[in-house]
């Protein structure tokens, strides 16, 4: 069995002070680096994903200027601008593939985008023969759990790391972590 490790959405705008900032996302960025340090050697893929929203439209409806914050949001992740790059405390030398979405609409799911040469996250899962899939990332209430479901739909066997991960809201975030287990994903703790 091959693995991937999917690492979603760790971006400025999504970590503390950002435009949807995420409690503990700074966190959650520092601890990814220092897992991929350590277990670099454990998989045969590393996915990044990131938000890459227009920032001339509302890219379908996403962005508004009065947010309901369950389907739409204020403007984040805009392509090109610091709010939609990695957090710095997310070393991304170990990445292989930088996965963008939600260009000109809405994607909470990385297997909505594509790499940077037009190939999708499912493509690329399948072209590497890529059976299991980890997941962290931010945040878990919505694209960890898009994303993750998502994974599980295209045959993934499926970890989302719970020490890896910070959500909008505490109880969303547990209701996700509920859903994906009952829908098949392993829910645990890395091992350090």
């Amino acid at each position: 069995m091959s693995r991937a490790i999917l690492i979603v959405d760790v971006q400025n705008d999504f970590t503390e002070g950002g435009a949807l900032g995420v409690d503990g996302g700074a966190a959650v960025a520092g601890r990814i680096s220092e897992y991929l340090a350590a277990h670099r050697d454990e998989y045969d893929l590393v996915v990044a994903s990131r938000d890459w929203h227009h920032g001339d439209d509302d890219n379908g409806g996403h962005f508004a200027e009065e947010p309901d914050f369950v389907d739409t949001w204020p403007p984040h992740c805009v392509a090109g601008t610091p709010g939609a790059e990695y957090h710095p405390a997310f070393d991304t030398a170990h990445v292989d593939v930088h996965v963008r979405k939600g260009m000109g609409e809405p994607a909470y799911s990385a297997f909505e985008g594509e790499a940077e040469d037009g190939r999708s996250l499912g493509e690329l899962l399948a072209e590497r023969g890529i059976t299991e899939v980890d997941v962290a990332g931010l945040a878990t209430d919505y694209c960890v759990r898009r994303s993750a479901l998502d994974a599980l739909e295209h045959g993934q066997h499926v970890r989302v790391f719970t020490d890896l991960v910070a959500g909008v809201h505490e109880d969303r975030s547990a209701d996700a972590l509920a859903e994906l287990g009952h829908a098949g994903a392993t829910i645990v703790e890395t091992a350090g």
